[in-house]
């Protein structure tokens, strides 16, 4: 990192912090993939400035022989892990021919100003975690009054919210069954204006078909991956919420006459990546390639997931 220290950043709505691999946004604690961080924290340090394909592999992924795809899948991966949508970026935004721009909001993450009874207290915001008590000189009755009445308030919305998690009938760690998957809708990244969503969409369902057909292997329905479909949310979020130990999402390019499928499989536990692969196939008979490609990544993943 050479423009920016080794400090936890304010990276839009989220702190991202180098030292432990996290970022943490309103309580919720993500950890982040090694590289997937340097990818972060290169676009970060340029932020609002359009950061090329080659730049990117020669600083991102220096000492490792990738291709391209490797970066068009990083961005794609961190995209989902931030929150962010392609198509209405809000931290990260495609420059077609050009490479990527940072458009959220980067500095250092700092002491933010508050009032209590009238007066203005700074308290540090660590990373996950609440922000602790301010601490002042010795002042007026009525403001004490006023400390431990919203102290107490808090109080209560915390028990609150406690006793709300312990009935919900929600997944959780501990029910999540540990051989389970939703397979997200793949991204179209072709440069035409999206020219093959119908085509990534295939795959999606193809793929959802296949995987449910494995022994033993429990998968989300369709209905409740498409619905994540351009909408904003974190890996963790949407495991949590279908209900999976695992994330499987993907994307579709073309070049020429040629398609190019990437697949990955994401861990929800710990948001790294267990196993990806990348189909070069023929655009010919497209319902062909689908169920080809479908075939191959449920072979792959019945292996992978254990």
């Amino acid at each position: 990192m050479d423009r920016l220290t080794a400090i936890p950043l304010r990276v839009g709505a989220w702190c991202v912090d180098p030292r432990t691999g996290q970022m943490s946004r309103d309580g919720e604690v993500v950890r982040v993939e090694a590289r997937t961080l340097k990818l972060l924290m290169y676009l970060a340090e340029r932020s609002g400035e359009v950061v090329s394909i080659d730049e990117l592999l020669n600083h991102v992924w220096s000492g490792v022989v990738v291709s391209p795809d490797s970066v068009y899948q990083g961005v794609a991966a961190l995209r989902r892990m931030l929150g962010d949508d392609a198509k209405q970026p809000q931290y990260i935004a495609t420059v077609p021919r050009l490479g990527y721009r940072m458009v959220a909001q980067v500095g250092p993450w700092v002491e933010e100003p508050f009032e209590v009874a009238g007066r203005a207290v700074t308290t540090e915001r660590p990373a996950g975690v609440l922000g602790v008590l301010p601490t002042y000189a010795t002042g007026s009755r009525p403001l004490l009054v006023a400390l431990a009445v919203a102290c107490l308030a808090a109080l209560t919305v915390l028990l609150l919210n406690s006793n709300l998690t312990a009935r919900r009938p929600a997944s959780t760690a501990t029910s999540v069954p540990a051989r389970s998957v939703a397979v997200l809708a793949f991204l179209d990244l072709t440069s035409q204006a999206m020219s093959e969503e119908y085509f990534a969409d295939g795959i999606t369902e193809e793929l959802i078909d296949k995987l449910s057909k494995i022994s033993a292997l429990h998968v989300a329905p369709p209905t409740s991956s498409f619905y994540f479909k351009g909408k904003r949310a974190t890996v963790a979020d949407m495991a949590r919420s279908l209900g999976v130990a695992y994330i499987l999402d993907g994307s579709v390019r073309k070049s020429g006459s040629m398609l190019r499928i990437s697949a990955r499989l994401v861990r929800a536990a710990d948001g790294y990546v267990a196993w990806s692969e990348t189909y070069d196939r023929p655009e010919g008979d497209k319902l062909w390639v689908q169920e080809d490609i479908a075939n191959e990544v449920a072979r792959a993943l019945g292996a992978t997931i254990h």
